[in-house]
């Protein structure tokens, strides 16, 4: 072993796997306690029956850009195209023949699901999948042709779990959880193996997306052992960070909501075992938000050619907001690309944010005055920079709002550009990060009307099913006035609605009831600027 580490002993470690006996009931091993024990059945872990020992590949133009040697672990490239066959087939091999006869169950919106139906095809064993009725049609379609039984149910995972259970007790089919599990956990241990034999010239960090934790515990319990000053970092959104909040808190926490734009780590609590694991042998967490992680799909489509999905690119995401902030230089870093399980329809959405991502483009509110040549001025000022976006509306004989999308090239230039436009009085506002304008402003720039009286914004999550509209209007007075609707389907679980409602002040106590008994997430963007500048 290399300084920094180095797999233990010659050739391939698939080599050293025995078959397991499944002739005599359970195979019952206690939990492991420590690190070592995990070694052991990291060691011991079947899962190249149905998986591959995927590559560990050089970005090159990544590691230009962040200066360092960055590495892609390519679990994209498995059967399912994540890396969760692995822990799947690892627990189910290890059933006993009944067990196996009456089936096995679990929960699951997408890459567990087809893990346990592809282990369990090769098993010949019977699976049921339960899914949420939200689940993305290609999900259950997929799991479906691998022979699997597909149950719908509930509108999150939560529900579906619970379903899950209650089958299992019922049906007496053993239940195989996603990742707080340890033979799951040491199959995915198995990714760490590889990649320390891979490169054993030793690496300085490897980062891991985290969801319920499976994935990185198994991954730290074998590096941190074999090569200690390898750091192991988690790479979580900001919008669903269960595991940093619970590292910080010394507990687990359970997260009130979670986004779900990177559907594959939206997970509410982590393991019980996961957070043993992490809480011992994880450096830390590194949070990023959604344009970041659709910047790092586009990173990857770019050395690779492949399209990662959200929770796929997460760890590139976390690589590059790590390098940047700490200025890092000369690393060699590894990101396990773990999912390309996309949804074709979601690619628009990844394509119009990953320049934002990237702080390439900046989106601004700029006001002129209504005057002739003002635009050519305003333009005069942008000088050669490329123009993405520009919607312009009349707003009143003295002043009009643009909204504009300007390429730059960092934040730095578009600092700049702010403080170009102040100069000449041209008074404008940096909406590069606000959600309501990318989301919905651009799309609505030019709807004002003066019959809006007594109007309201919000922005809503409708969950993605037949009849969510329905009972969002039926909960409604019947005196109050939708003034203004816009909604876009990116492919997520919940579709992102922007709403006007019309609502005479004396009815403040009502209206707050119908959005607390709506039950649909919301946020009050009556006094947002760009809805003041562009609708109100």
């Amino acid at each position: 072993m290399g300084p920094r580490g180095g797999a233990p002993g010659p050739g391939p470690v698939r080599a050293r796997t025995a078959p397991l006996s499944r002739a005599k009931g359970p195979v019952r091993r206690a939990a492991p306690r420590t690190g070592e024990e995990y070694l052991e059945r990291i060691l011991s872990a079947r899962v190249y029956d149905v998986a591959v020992e995927t590559p560990l590949e050089r970005a090159p133009l990544l590691s230009r850009r962040t200066g360092n040697t960055v590495l892609l672990k390519r679990e994209d490239l498995q059967p399912v195209f994540s890396f969760k066959l692995r822990g799947a087939y690892n627990k189910m091999c290890r059933l006993p023949r009944a067990a196996l006869k009456r089936g096995v169950i679990a929960a699951s919106a997408g890459n567990h699901a087809q893990g346990v139906a592809l282990a369990a095809a090769k098993l010949g064993c019977p699976a049921t999948i339960v899914m949420p009725v939200t689940t993305p049609r290609i999900k259950v379609d997929a799991v479906i042709a691998r022979g699997a039984r597909v149950v719908l149910t509930g509108d999150s995972y939560e529900e579906a779990y619970a379903e899950a259970r209650r089958l299992a007790r019922k049906e007496r089919k053993t239940f195989v959880h996603p990742y707080d599990d340890p033979d799951v956990i040491a199959g995915q241990g198995t990714i760490g193996m590889e990649i320390l034999r891979q490169w054993p010239a030793g690496i300085d960090a490897v980062f891991v997306a985290v969801g319920g934790g499976g994935l990185i515990a198994g991954v730290a319990a074998w590096v941190k052992r074999l090569s200690p000053a390898t750091r192991v970092i988690g790479v979580e959104p900001v919008d669903a960070d269960a595991m940093r909040r619970s590292l910080e808190a010394g507990r687990r926490v359970r997260l009130e909501t979670v986004g779900l734009f990177a559907d594959g780590v939206a997970v509410r609590q982590v393991g019980k075992e996961t957070f043993r694991l992490c809480r011992d042998l994880v450096d830390e967490v590194v949070l990023v938000d959604t344009d970041a992680i659709c910047a790092a799909i586009k990173d990857v489509f770019e050395d690779t050619r492949s399209i990662l999905e959200p929770a796929g690119a997460l760890s590139v995401a976390g690589l590059k907001a790590w390098t940047a902030r700490r200025r890092v230089k000369g690393r060699t870093l590894v990101a396990i690309a773990c999912g390309a399980n996309m949804n074709f329809d979601r690619l628009r959405f990844v394509a119009e944010r990953a320049e934002l991502g990237e702080r390439r483009e900046a989106i601004l509110a700029v006001t002129i005055p209504e005057r002739p040549g003002s635009f050519l001025e305003f333009c005069a000022i942008v000088g050669r920079r490329n123009i993405t976006e520009f919607n312009y509306r009349y707003a009143d004989a003295a002043r009009a709002h643009v909204f504009v999308g300007v390429e730059v090239e960092n934040q730095g230039q578009t600092r700049a550009l702010l403080a170009a436009l102040r100069r000449h009085r041209l008074p404008a506002i940096d909406l590069s990060d606000n959600e309501m304008a990318k989301f919905h402003v651009r799309h609505l720039v030019g709807g004002r009307t003066p019959l809006a009286r007594d109007e309201r914004l919000f922005r809503f999550e409708f969950p993605e099913r037949p009849g969510a509209l329905l009972k969002f209007l039926n909960r409604m007075r019947g005196d109050w006035n939708i003034s203004l609707f816009h909604y876009r389907n990116h492919g997520a679980d919940y579709g992102r609605v922007l709403a006007g409602i019309q609502v005479p002040r004396k009815d403040d106590a009502k209206f707050g009831r119908f959005l607390r008994d709506l039950g649909y997430r919301y946020w009050d963007e009556s006094r947002n600027p760009a809805y003041r500048l562009f609708l109100a």
